[in-house]
């Protein structure tokens, strides 16, 4: 496939559309602003086998691998970007963040 080029307006530069596939100064802030994301909490978690896993019905408890009053996770997309506690807004649950979790810390966990 042949990249084809351009002219920037006023300019004698010369990019490729492939060049500008890329150029990230051309992103438009508010078009990444409404991308939609996954955003869920997460109580803990646990493992159980197949056989146990069949067995549970209506009623049933599963441990998971948290204490209770322990920080809740946020995800998004599977991420964790924050922790927090459970909130009631309006009869409805709610996660009210106690603290973020750094850049440096999510790029390590992926």
């Amino acid at each position: 496939m042949a990249d084809t080029e351009t002219k920037k307006s006023g300019s004698n530069e010369t990019i490729s559309d492939a060049d500008a596939q890329f150029d990230t100064s051309k992103i438009d802030a508010e078009v990444l602003q409404n991308i939609p994301v996954t955003v869920s909490v997460e109580v803990g978690r646990t493992s159980l086998k197949i056989r146990d896993l069949m067995r549970l019905a209506q009623g049933s408890v599963v441990e998971l691998d948290r204490l209770a009053g322990e920080s809740l996770d946020l995800m998004v997309n599977n991420t964790p970007v924050a922790q927090g506690e459970i909130v009631l807004v309006n009869e409805r649950y709610g996660i009210k963040l106690t603290s973020v979790i750094p850049t440096v810390e999510r790029v390590k966990n992926l």
